[in-house]
């Protein structure tokens, strides 16, 4: 009862610190507006020698130190000067302001942009089933006029979510049916997923799990809830990896979260712990100081970050990310393939190259998921080939992901590649390279007898 009672108390604590940028246009440690204006680039770190010295003197580009405050890029502050004009930079800057002040309603976004009466049906006459939230942060890197823009049909409802399609099913993962305990799912030998929540501060549109996020339902981080998973994996040795999904964990208070991953490494048979979040990429603010200086506690732990367009490789963003990774923690990225919004090869390079840039490794790329109302953004699989045969040999290898589809009826994850392997015999492989040459290679024989 007492440890129930510690849970509900550290739930309403709020140790998080403000952080406001030190004012208009710069962040704390004298950082230009200018180093914002684009995506991260790296200069050369050569330099020619110049005439009457010895000295090399190479270009190094400042990388924000830790403890800088957080930036605010040009194309947000000009929305929030036009929209939140009376929100002073603290206010912006700070995660729980960004939460309490999402835009959910269609009056609401309605004064911001221009809705089609697509969109608008959505909304309103005919409500989406699917929860409907965007920080105010995000929503400035909307469109305001087209209704094509990727970042926009990712996150704003259309009418074609409301069609079902064949194929198309609730749980499509079967994630329930292999759910010892609820909040929990062990599919495979060594590894869970921990439903840590049903909350985001965003919604994606074609989300995996829409049918429980959002609702207020049974997935919700209750000591009840959360204390039978820890029983399972506690009593399942099998287990050494849990990954922290929902939801969103990074939507949790830190206390909360602390008290989660003190339990979780306390096991002894739990190796690594993994989160799962697009909270640095839609509300980059929460990447606060006192949440680094927490997560740094239990290492290993690696995060998975939900990344979509180029777009969102904001000045907030590489910030956020800046933090988690001088913290010690492996950034990986997961992509989801959409139809008009990120389904062609410039897309992914620019997305994947600037990932590279501030420190996230691209991890896998996701086939879309047959939810309920996804067939507008879901695409043929070959154009997702097209996509990895179009980034192969034509970038750095650790600009490419896995390509998978996530195996309707819990099949898991199943990787494809583009058919690079010609014709195999019995002296070895004809291989295609990434040009459409081929070459030979020889299986190894038995060598000969010496003379």
């Amino acid at each position: 009862m007492k440890k129930k009672q510690l849970f509900s108390e550290l739930a309403e604590q709020s140790a998080e610190e403000a952080e406001p940028p030190a004012s208009s246009g710069r962040v704390a440690g004298g950082l230009p507006q200018h180093f914002f204006e684009q995506n991260v680039s790296l200069d050369s770190l050569a330099a020619p020698i110049q005439k009457n010295t010895n000295r090399i003197r190479p270009k190094l580009r400042f990388v924000p130190p830790q403890t800088a405050k957080f930036p605010i890029n040009p194309k947000t502050n000009a929305f929030r000067k036009k929209f939140f004009s009376s929100v002073s930079f603290a206010e912006w800057s700070d995660w729980h302001w960004q939460l309490r002040n999402r835009i959910q309603t269609a009056s609401a976004l309605s004064r911001i942009i221009r809705l089609t009466d697509d969109e608008l049906d959505a909304l309103t006459l005919h409500k989406a089933p699917f929860p409907f939230a965007i920080t105010p942060y995000y929503l400035s890197l909307l469109d305001p006029v087209s209704a094509v823009q990727p970042l926009r049909r990712a996150v704003v409802p259309v009418f074609a979510e409301m069609r079902r399609s064949a194929g198309e099913a609730d749980d499509p993962l079967a994630e329930d049916r292999d759910s010892p305990v609820p909040g929990l799912v062990h599919r495979y030998p060594d590894r869970v997923l921990f439903l840590t929540t049903d909350f985001c501060s965003t919604y994606c549109r074609y989300c995996t799990r829409s049918r429980m996020v959002g609702h207020g339902g049974d997935c919700r981080s209750s000591y009840d809830r959360w204390n039978q998973a820890l029983n399972y994996i506690e009593a399942t040795p099998a287990v050494r990896d849990v990954l922290l999904s929902g939801g969103d964990p990074l939507t949790l208070p830190n206390d909360r979260l602390e008290w989660l991953l003190a339990r979780l490494s306390r096991i002894p048979h739990v190796e690594i712990i993994r989160i799962g979040s697009k909270v640095p990429v839609v509300m980059p603010q929460r990447i606060t100081l006192a949440l680094t200086r927490m997560l740094k506690r239990y290492h290993p732990l690696w995060l998975s970050i939900h990344f979509t367009h180029p777009d969102e490789l904001t000045a907030e963003v590489h910030h956020a990310c800046t933090r988690l990774a001088d913290a010690g923690i492996p950034l990986g990225s997961q992509t989801v393939l959409l139809a008009g919004v990120n389904d062609d090869v410039d897309t992914m390079r620019r997305l994947f190259q600037g990932l590279l840039k501030i420190r996230v490794r691209p991890y896998y790329l996701y086939q879309c998921d047959p939810i309920p109302g996804s067939s507008h953004f879901r695409t043929p699989v070959v154009k997702g080939l097209e996509i990895i045969r179009g980034l192969r040999g034509f970038t750095s290898g650790y600009a490419i992901p896995s390509y998978v589809i996530d195996a309707p009826g819990g099949g898991g994850k199943i990787p494809l590649l583009p058919e690079y392997v010609v014709e195999h015999n019995s002296d070895g492989l004809i291989l295609k390279n990434y040009e459409g040459k081929l070459y030979q290679y020889l299986e190894p024989t038995e060598p000969a007898a010496l003379l």
